[in-house]
């Protein structure tokens, strides 16, 4: 009988020891999640807002039917902004223009890594590309003015098309440096292409541009 009970208590012990280490497990405070730093500047642009680098799988994106496409590059919001108040409105559709292999968050890094890629005129793997292009009239194209340049990324975009019949429509931001000679190089890497009028606005006020953006659009005729 005595031995019974030792037995019996004895697994009592190792059972209630199991479970305090199963409570004690479970109470363990669980790390949170970390968010990309928000980028203050661009070279030779001044942003504000964070937006989400696209290194995932490439995707195909519709076009909607009246044929005008926003199709923008933007380090850390300002440029996606703009974008955002043409398509609201030209009704076009938004596509994200982004490196499958992601900027760097870093902005001291990514000036090196931008006046790198135009020393060496690099063409970065797109993440994503526009389904039914052919569906597409219009497209407004919109990047941050990087050294003077646009982002090497945009002429990957520009030369992954045929622009035979299109309009191809360009929007910039910077802290004043304008477009730089991004302009003289868009008909090099969209052969075929009609471009029209651009608009430039300062990264710091490019999210209450509205009224700029829609006199501009109205000057286009389209």
């Amino acid at each position: 009988m005595k031995k019974q009970l030792s037995l019996l208590l004895a697994a009592l012990t190792l059972s209630l020891s199991a479970c305090g280490g199963a409570a004690s497990s479970a109470a363990e405070p669980t790390a949170a999640p970390t968010e990309t730093p928000t980028a203050t500047e661009t070279p030779a642009e001044s942003e504000t807002a964070t937006t989400e680098a696209a290194g995932e799988t490439a995707e195909a994106t519709d076009v909607a039917g009246e044929g005008v496409l926003v199709a923008y590059f933007s380090w850390s919001g300002n440029t996606e902004a703009m974008a955002n108040l043409i398509a609201e409105q030209t009704g076009g559709t938004l596509f994200e223009i982004a490196p499958a292999t992601p900027y760097t968050d870093d902005y001291d890094a990514l000036l090196d890594v931008a006046q790198q890629e135009q020393a060496e005129d690099a063409r970065p793997e797109l993440a994503a590309s526009v389904e039914n292009w052919d569906s597409c009239d219009v497209i407004f194209v919109g990047y941050p003015d990087w050294w003077s340049d646009a982002p090497m990324v945009i002429y990957s975009f520009l030369e992954s098309y045929d622009w035979t019949g299109k309009m191809l429509v360009p929007f910039c931001t910077s802290g004043g440096s304008g477009f730089g000679r991004s302009l003289d190089r868009l008909s090099d890497s969209a052969p075929g292409a009609t471009i029209l009028e651009g608009l430039h606005v300062s990264g710091s006020s490019a999210a209450d541009s509205g009224d700029q953006v829609a006199e501009w659009i109205a000057g286009l005729g389209l």
